[in-house]
């Protein structure tokens, strides 16, 4: 005869032999949870998966201890701590919406917000959390970026960059005054090899042309307005730095430093699918011209 083990008359005594709750020294029932349950609880701007991610990353102590798994379990009251580099914490970032119907989303994207996701996680949000890209934009440049709802006019608009037909317009604050207040930069540009992340003026690299014209200046600094007819990546940024007038906060490719890269996508000419041409403006942030 096979007997069966007994069943607990008290489900919370089965709790405390798997480790799920304690009894204190008054024998009062003291849960215990999983970390990453009792994060949300508390980070809220953040979803479970990256909190996760945070957890494994190290970035997260209970009670001055690193954590090491998601599913380690403690009492309610401990001390969780997370640091997460400043280059992860705009999760919660909603750009300012300028334009919207059935096909496209027309953002203000702010300063800092990654245009596409980097590498297998990515627990910051992008503008691939709002809508099918078509063009990016530097992390630290802002303003005008459209996005596709479906991918019809996804490669309707992503055509038009290709074919030149989007006209875009940049203002951007530069060191020092150009010669001259208004000319062409006509200067190809190729990835710097020693430096696979930057590029750099190069004969035999791809073409890249830049009209500026100056609108403002105390000679100190300068403010631009930039019209590519090319878009080559980084390439406002490697074109004025060849001038000798590099965007104030460019890490990168000038010296000047700022809180942040001083460039800002102002408008945006584009045909809608159904044919409509629009042009599309973002105002200047309120500090971009805090150097004058």
């Amino acid at each position: 005869m096979i007997r069966t083990g007994k069943k607990f008359s008290k489900p919370e005594m089965s709790r405390v032999i798997n480790g799920d709750v304690v009894l204190s020294d008054d024998t009062e029932v003291v849960e215990k949870v999983r970390l990453d349950h009792l994060m949300m609880e508390i980070y809220k701007s953040y979803n479970r998966s990256s909190l996760q991610k945070f957890i494994e990353s190290g970035f997260v102590k209970v009670d001055g201890e690193i954590a090491k798994k998601p599913n380690q379990k403690f009492e309610r009251g401990v001390k969780i701590e997370l640091n997460v580099p400043e280059g992860l914490k705009n999760s919660d970032v909603q750009p300012e919406i300028i334009f919207e119907d059935d096909n496209v989303l027309v953002l203000n994207k702010p300063a800092g917000l990654l245009s596409m996701a980097k590498g297998e996680y990515c627990p910051e949000k992008t503008l691939e959390d709002f809508g099918l890209l078509v063009h990016r934009l530097d992390r630290d440049t802002s303003g005008v970026v459209i996005l596709a709802k479906n991918e019809d006019t996804q490669g309707f608009l992503r055509r038009q960059f290709q074919d030149r037909k989007a006209h875009k317009t940049y203002y951007a604050v530069v060191s020092g005054r150009p010669k001259l207040d208004e000319a062409r930069i006509d200067l190809p540009l190729a990835r710097d090899l020693k430096r696979p992340t930057t590029f750099r003026v190069d004969v035999n690299g791809k073409e890249a042309e830049t009209f500026y014209r100056v609108l403002k200046t105390d000679n100190k600094h300068s403010l631009l307005e930039l019209r590519p007819t090319t878009g080559r990546t980084h390439q406002l940024r490697v074109h004025l730095a060849y001038l000798g007038h590099p965007i104030v906060g460019d890490r990168v490719y000038g010296k000047e430093p700022h809180d942040r890269l001083l460039l800002h996508a102002k408008e945006l000419e584009i045909t809608l699918p159904g044919g409509e041409r629009r042009v599309f403006e973002a105002d200047l942030p309120g500090d971009f011209l805090d150097v004058f």
